[in-house]
């Protein structure tokens, strides 16, 4: 019998590629961090002998979710100016809190809250676009979370850096420092187009071609963003982006709440991918991302939940839910984004917007073992006739039982292994006063 670290066994598992239904009575094998095999329980007890053996009778086995798009840290304004437009938002509430108490320590605090937060609730992989991300970074792979940290570019100095060059500068040094680790990659991360000049974005294309690294930000969020950008400008955001040469596969646009039909075709034509953040845009009142049309065009679309402060969760179960539900609406066709394809989206498609998907986002043999297990047997969850219509229909965080990272776990019957969850609390809380006290006294 061949030796294998850990072998689970689930009632269901739905491996996402290949594409098909989930598997019934299915084992997972798992040796030094990656999927050996995928096979038949019954099976796998006569062909591998496991350090470790989980049975999961009631359970749906999925991959690991990935986030793609997260602002970690702002876990500690979550709430802080609910009810507003996003521009109001930011501007006289969002950014003011962060230039006054913006720090290593907030970062670092803000994060390892928002890990425990989507470690219990099933995500293994986020994209962050922060202040601080050496801090984002270190705090990832200490705790063995998957990450690609953003190298942030904006036009505002900030306690991180004063200038656009000193932005950049330090993103390279970070990607350079992480180049090759098994958990943590970069991505440039230009706020927006409105954020950033034209000479640093054409600095950004030209390094995420030679590097091959993803470009990561927030593009036609708004009607007055674009509306904005036209009068400032001549052209739409995407436009803009297109004329820079920063559509292309490397991009990943996140909200694309206002788009046109040539340019989800020319989207697709460049095999670009968009972050769709459906609660978030919803609470803002962005818009809406035309879901169907780009995945009918062929755009690679990927789910995000946005920061905390503006969502106000880092719930993916609960982003699949509103994405499937939004989408149909949208779409005014009640199969315009089934179960199975929200997903994809929250898994492999994300991966494959970062670069990953050869290391994770599916259920496959030589894959990292990013793994994430819901017990159905609920009363809200039962009967069963298709395990992945009620895990998105249905389910909620609650129900995650355990989670691995490269076949390390993460939380086991619901318990975080490696994150306690009360010292983040007590600094989240600790943080609170402070800033409550402050917006009280100005």
């Amino acid at each position: 019998m061949e030796k294998v670290d850990t072998l689970i066994k689930a009632r269901w598992v739905a491996p996402v590629a290949p594409a098909g239904a989930p598997l019934e009575h299915h084992a997972v094998a798992v040796r030094q961090g990656r999927v050996v095999d995928l096979l038949p329980a019954a099976v796998a007890d006569s062909r591998y002998e496991a350090d470790e053996t989980l049975d999961k009778p009631t359970h749906v086995l999925i991959p690991g979710l990935v986030n793609a798009h997260t602002h970690a840290a702002m876990t500690l304004l979550r709430g802080l100016a609910d009810d507003l437009p996003l521009m109001e938002w930011l501007q006289a509430h969002i950014w003011p809190a962060e230039q006054r108490w913006m720090s290593a320590e907030f970062v670092e605090h803000g994060t390892e809250l928002a890990m425990a937060e989507m470690l219990r609730g099933g995500t293994t992989t986020f994209n962050d676009m922060y202040f601080f991300p050496e801090v984002v970074a270190r705090s990832a792979a200490r705790i063995g979370m998957r990450a690609c940290v953003g190298m942030i570019l904006i036009k505002f100095p900030t306690v991180w850096a004063s200038e656009m060059s000193e932005y950049l500068r330090k993103g390279l040094a970070l990607r350079d420092e992480y180049k090759g680790h098994p958990l943590v990659s970069a991505a440039f991360a230009p706020h927006a187009p409105y954020t950033v000049d034209d000479e640093y974005l054409v600095k950004i294309r030209k390094l995420a071609d030679e590097l091959e690294v993803p470009v990561h930000t927030h593009v036609h969020e708004t009607a007055d963003e674009v509306l904005g950008s036209v009068v400032d400008c001549g052209e739409r955001p995407l436009a803009r982006l297109d004329r820079l040469g920063l559509v292309s596969p490397m991009l990943m646009a996140v909200h694309m709440t206002q788009l046109e039909d040539d340019e989800i075709a020319r989207m697709a034509a460049a095999g670009a991918s968009v972050v769709h953040c459906p609660e978030s845009n919803l609470k803002l009142a962005s818009g809406f991302c035309p879901v169907a049309r780009l995945l009918e065009a062929g755009v690679n679309v990927c789910l995000g939940t946005d920061g905390a402060a503006s969502n106000n969760d880092l719930d993916m179960l609960g982003e699949m839910r509103s994405a499937a539900l939004l989408a149909k609406g949208v779409a005014g066709r009640a199969d315009a984004l089934p179960a199975s394809q929200v997903l994809e989206m929250a898994t492999l498609n994300g991966a494959r917007a970062l670069g990953l998907a050869e290391e994770t986002g599916s259920i496959e043999a030589g894959k990292w073992a990013d793994l994430c297990c819901v017990d159905l047997a609920q009363p809200a969850t039962w009967p069963v006739y298709d395990p992945v219509a009620q895990l998105v229909y249905a389910a909620g965080r609650d129900q995650v039982s355990d989670v691995w990272v490269a076949g390390r776990r993460m939380v086991a019957e619901g318990r975080l292994t490696r994150l306690d969850p009360a010292v983040s609390m007590r600094h989240a809380e600790d943080w609170r006063s402070r800033i409550a006290g402050a917006e009280a006294n100005d």
